[in-house]
This record gives C-alpha cells, structure tokens and sequence, in this order.
C-alpha cells in the first residue's frame, strides 16, 4: 500500500504547510484519518499535520493562525480558503471527565501515535519523503479491514467514551469488522456513552446510519456492542414486536426496520430517521384482537415519540418537522385509490411527499413487497406533470366578497371549495367555477332561510 498526493487545493495546501515546517528545521506529517483515508484511495475529509514544533512557533510561522487548543498543542493554520490544524505531538494524562486530558506533555512521533483511539488512525505520512510511518501496525489491520484500539481498548474507551461509538461507525462506514476484545471492551463500557454530550452523539450516530453501506446492519452492530439500548431504547423495544405476517413476512418490527434501512439507495438524514423511527409507535399501540396484531394510531404516536426523540437528540426544528410529517402521514398510502383529485394533487404538492414516497416505497420492500399504491402515485405524477401539482387558484377572496360574502370565516369556506371544483376538475375555467359557486351560494341560502323559517315556527 502507498499514497499518491491528490492534485487538491487542500491536498496541496497541507503539502504547503508541511514544507514550510520542514524548511525550519522541524519534522511535519500527515496524521489520522487523512492517512487512513489516503491508503484506502478515499478522498479525506480534511488534513491534519503532527509536528514536533511547539504552538509558540507554528504561531510564528504562519500568519493569521490561530491558537484553538494552545494547552493541547493546537494551532489552526490557513492557506489560501483553507484551514489546517496543526498538532504538537503529546501525550496525555490523567482523564477524568471522559473526553478532556487533565494535562498534557510534548513528546515525539511514537508517543504520538500510542495516544490515538485506533490503529487505522494512527499512522502518519511525510509529503516530503513520501514515507508511511507507522509504530502501532496500522497497516495491516487496514489490510485486514480490522478496528482495533491502539493499546489497552478499557484505556483507550475510559479517555474518551465517544470512542465507544467512533468504532462502531468506522467498522460500519469501511465495512470492517471490530476486532474481539476491542468489542468486548465496549460492551463493558456500553452504558457510559450516556456521559457524552447529545450533539456528540447525534453526530456520529448521523454519521454512521447516513454514511454506512447497510444502515441496517449497522443499527444491528450498535445493539449487539449494548449502545442501541442507552441511545434509543424506543428502538430497542420494536425487536420482539410480533406483526401480521400476511403484512410483514419478514419478522418482527426491528427485524422490518432494518430490512427498510440496508435498502436505502440514496439516505439523507431525514429520510435515514423517518426509516429508523417510522413504526417506533406500534409497541405502545400493539393489542392483539383474535389471533392478529393491530396498532391502531400508530403512526401518531410514533411521531410524537420520534419528535421527543429528535429533540432530545437536538436536531434543528425543520429537520424535526420533516420527519414528524413523514411518519405522521405513511399510513394514508394505503387510502390513494380513494382520495378525490383536490385532496391527491395537495398531498403531492408538499414538500414532504418526495420523502413520503421513498419512505413508503422502503416500507413495502421491506415487508409484502407489492408497490401498488407507489405505481399508483407514480403514475398520477405522469399525469399532472404537465401542468403545476398545485396551479393558482382562479378564484380569489376578492371574488367571494363581490359575490357579497363579508364574513371572514365564509369567504375562507367559499374559497376552498372554489379550488375544490378546480383541482377535482368539476368546472373547466374561472367562468364556470364562479358559475357553479353562484349556484351552492343560493342553494345554501335558500337552506339557511327556510331554517330560519322552521326555528320561527318552533
């Protein structure tokens, strides 16, 4: 295995940053993940540069630098639009709070690399010499497609328990398989993860259902290492949840779950947590009637539950109500041969009926696998793809009041059904809708007058 520079602005940039330290006398490598990313011919996300040149001095060298994390060695460097942090290479001591070293000491390359979580991340390269530098046999467990802590792993997890999930996401994210005792430290050290911050988490619990091949089997792999249950334990409690299996063929609620999730073709957040959490609301809803599961209100229980969920986890309020309307709505899949033309094309014209067609597409596949109701839609997208899902009304307020409606509340009424007739195709123009609302504004008032006339009498 080698490593071929990229032709990258910020490729090149850490080359720059490299070269002016090693002009001054000072050893500069490539470290971590860029690395790990290069040999695996994987575009990294960003450059990192180890360095034995303290804060003080990469200060000195580059201009506009600035000192993020100066007490850790930490400077960030920039070169032309791009950031670089640069790291003094130390050794830590003494964790306590489950993250943050109680003090650090500046050391070499070797001590370096024995203080990082993994092996695969511990190996550094040096632009200048094009050498691979690694103390800690990181290359062949990236051969062997191994995720294995550097060290002692009960160490290793103890100095920071975000580790106990970085694992899991590189193991799902590379296709790796974790290495047995690293596993099992982390089971032993599950129910720390609750220490971590909750952006923390929502981080690389995002980044490891999103970025995975098999989202699926990586919910799998965070149960079997005893995350699953302290991060959400309302998905935990859909495994063992029977279903009807002239519905679901497949299996229990989670075992539905994650056959939707490992089918994603293209996930994005929301529509990764609307599959995650779209069934969490049928274990509080299940009530076995005969022999037959029924969750009856499920679908707004569990967006209720997936919306507390999603707050506890901190995600932004649009994506919270993105996902909310996804899981809300996919029961009503099931009622589109019955809906009349207005209520479809206003349905269809939602910014959330993309995600509710994939969503529901997943769902199928995941159980009966018959995609009626999905052809169906497709079908009706042909259809009104030639003109606006929602076209402008053609009748307005305005029109109602000349029409000598004034209360408020009426002109509202009138004009929804104005746009009923329009998108059910009952009237052709703005002529014979106005016509046609003419005709149920006297019948209405010929009904409200003889009501009138009835209340007298009595």
């Amino acid at each position: 295995m080698s490593i071929q520079i990229p032709d990258s602005d910020e490729a090149l940039g850490a080359c720059r940053v490299a070269e002016r330290l090693h002009q001054n006398g000072f050893t500069a490598l490539w470290a971590g993940g860029c690395v790990r990313d290069l040999l695996l011919n994987r575009p990294p996300i960003d450059y990192d540069i180890a360095t034995n040149a303290h804060p003080e001095t990469v200060l000195k060298l580059f201009k506009g630098s600035l000192a993020t994390g100066k007490s850790f060695g930490v400077v960030r460097v920039p070169i032309d639009e791009h950031w670089f942090e640069v790291a003094t290479f130390r050794k830590d001591h003494d964790y306590q709070d489950g993250r943050h070293p109680e003090r650090v000491t500046f050391t070499d390359a070797r001590h370096d690399a024995e203080r990082r979580d993994f092996t695969i991340n511990a190996m550094f390269f040096d632009p200048h010499t094009s050498e691979i530098i690694d103390y800690v046999q990181g290359m062949q467990d990236l051969k062997d497609k191994i995720i294995r802590c550097v060290g002692d792993p009960a160490t290793r997890f103890a100095e920071d328990h975000l580790r106990l999930l970085r694992a899991p996401r590189f193991a799902s994210t590379l296709n790796f398989e974790i290495e047995p005792l690293t596993a099992q430290a982390i089971r032993n050290d599950a129910d720390n993860i609750e220490r971590i911050s909750v952006e923390r988490i929502r981080t690389e619990l995002t980044r490891t259902l999103c970025e995975a091949d098999k989202a699926g089997d990586a919910l799998m792999l965070l149960d079997s290492l005893g995350l699953l249950k302290p991060l959400l334990p309302e998905v935990k409690a859909m495994q063992g949840q029977e279903q009807p299996p002239e519905f679901h063929p497949e299996g229990d609620v989670f075992v539905h779950t994650v056959l939707m999730l490992n089918s994603m073709e293209s996930p994005t957040l929301e529509l990764t947590f609307s599959v995650l959490l779209h069934d969490i609301g049928k274990p509080p809803t299940a009530v076995l009637d005969g022999e037959r599961w029924r969750f009856n209100g499920h679908a707004s229980v569990g967006a209720d539950m997936a919306r507390k969920i999603m707050q506890r986890l901190r995600f932004s309020n649009d994506q919270i109500d993105t996902v909310d309307a996804a899981i809300r709505g996919h029961m009503r899949f099931m009622d589109v041969g019955r809906m009349r033309r207005a209520t479809l094309r206003r349905w269809m014209g939602a910014p959330t009926f993309d995600l509710e067609m994939e969503l529901h597409r997943l769902d199928c596949v995941g159980s009966h696998s018959k995609l009626d109701h999905y052809d169906f839609l497709c079908d009706a997208q042909k259809e009104f793809a030639a003109e606006p899902v929602l076209p402008e009304p053609w009748v307005n307020g305005k029109d109602i009041i000349r029409m000598g409606i004034s209360n408020g509340p009426t002109i509202g009424k009138w004009k929804h059904r104005a746009y009923e007739l329009q998108l059910d195709g009952q009237v052709a123009n703005r002529d014979e809708a106005l016509a046609q609302l003419r005709r149920e504004m006297d019948v209405a008032a010929d009904s409200s007058s003889l009501n009138e006339q009835e209340n007298r009498k009595v």
